[in-house]
């Protein structure tokens, strides 16, 4: 039997369906659909992958989970009430969700259980980032603040207030800087220092960010134009118009010594580029797209873990975090013993609604239902 595809490119979109696309490297490289599932009843809002799962989160205050490796449908996380905003793993033991309820729930992806939910923002949680080391986090909300949490014991660590609403927050792939973004600007940040060395300001609000490296990041916004600049001297080293609308998200990873770039757009189409770092002032080669003619608004990639891949993520999480699960650094169930008036234990009973549904291959889509199996 044919392995599966090393690279899946997963995108959510308003029309509440999680739309999966196997990626060939190859010359030239190929997209071609996957799978559709849809899970959700509202809007998917974000996604997250490790090297087995992928997780969205929606309007419908839910958290689906996929088996990437079965390609069934896991289960559904239901300890949220609000909007999904944010989903983050660390390795393969951990994610980290955020919604509009101002919570954020710490998950053991092992069995499932929510370890701490923690009223973390006044207002809604708008994104969160894990630290490589898995010892902190970053959040920002629209309370108007920067919080850091000390997930070794699952407690509130710092509290910077800031000017204005902050929606990104990003670790750097060496956890030895961050970024915020308000609006159309991103504050850079020192881990030793926590105070701002640079900023970058753009000329509209920004979607999305990515590091490409430790001191490269690729910026999107409200236009059709991706922008690579420099933390260092927050100059701008290449911009090039990738779209024929705004771009929704943007993800990169390393392939084999490759710097790959894909991006999501309103226009509907995903993106798949060529980065030479070598050249990083010329614009990026595309390497293939696909329309998928649906209203994306999150995008992830899949890496199959059983080919020669590097993820080139906002984190160093590794794959030999998998045999230091049960002495993680990240809270562990003892620890949520007690609780506090600012959080709470989740109730068992709200861990995880299980199912194994298969994900649909393209040929099944509603239409084609009555059609048999072959």
């Amino acid at each position: 039997m044919a392995a599966g595809p090393a690279v899946e490119v997963v995108a959510g979109c308003y029309e509440q369906v999680l739309l999966g696309f196997a990626a060939l490297p190859a010359e030239p490289w190929t997209v071609v659909p996957d799978f559709t599932h849809h899970a959700h009843t509202a809007s998917l809002s974000a996604v997250a992958v490790n090297n087995r799962y992928v997780v969205t989160g929606s309007r419908d205050e839910t958290i689906q989970i996929y088996d990437m490796k079965k390609k069934v449908e896991h289960g559904a996380l239901l300890q949220h009430n609000g909007t999904i905003t944010c989903l983050e793993f660390y390795g393969t033991s951990h994610l980290l969700s955020g919604a509009e309820d101002g919570l954020i729930c710490i998950w053991n992806t092992k069995r499932w259980e929510c370890l701490k939910s923690i009223k973390a923002h006044k207002g809604h949680v708008t994104s969160i980032s894990i630290h490589p080391s898995g010892k902190l986090a970053l959040s920002v909300g629209t309370d108007k603040t920067l919080r850091t949490w000390n997930l070794v014991e699952g407690r509130p660590a710092f509290i910077k207030n800031l000017k204005q609403n902050a929606h990104i927050i990003k670790w750097s792939p060496d956890g030895e800087r961050y970024v915020t973004v308000i609006s159309n600007k991103v504050d850079i940040y020192r881990l030793d220092t926590a105070s701002i060395t640079g900023t970058i300001t753009t000329e509209k609000r920004i979607s999305s960010l990515r590091f490409i490296t430790d001191s490269i990041l690729a910026i999107a916004g409200d236009d059709e134009t991706v922008r690579f600049y420099s933390c260092d001297s927050q100059k701008c080293l290449c911009e090039f118009k990738a779209h024929e609308n705004r771009i929704k998200d943007i993800y990169s990873f390393e392939r084999e010594g490759q710097h790959v770039i894909v991006t999501a757009s309103s226009d509907g189409y995903i993106k798949v580029w060529n980065l030479d770092l070598n050249k990083i002032k010329d614009a990026p080669s595309l390497l293939c797209e696909v329309n998928t003619k649906a209203r994306l608004t999150c995008l992830a990639v899949w890496l199959d873990q059983g080919s020669e891949l590097k993820e080139n993520c906002d984190k160093t999480a590794t794959s030999s975090q998998a045999n230091e699960d049960e002495k993680s650094s990240i809270v562990r169930k003892k620890k949520v013993c007690r609780t506090g008036k600012s959080d709470e234990t989740v109730k068992t009973d709200r861990k995880i609604t299980p199912k194994k549904r298969k994900l649909e291959t393209p040929l099944q889509k509603k239409k084609k239902k009555h059609s048999s199996s072959e």
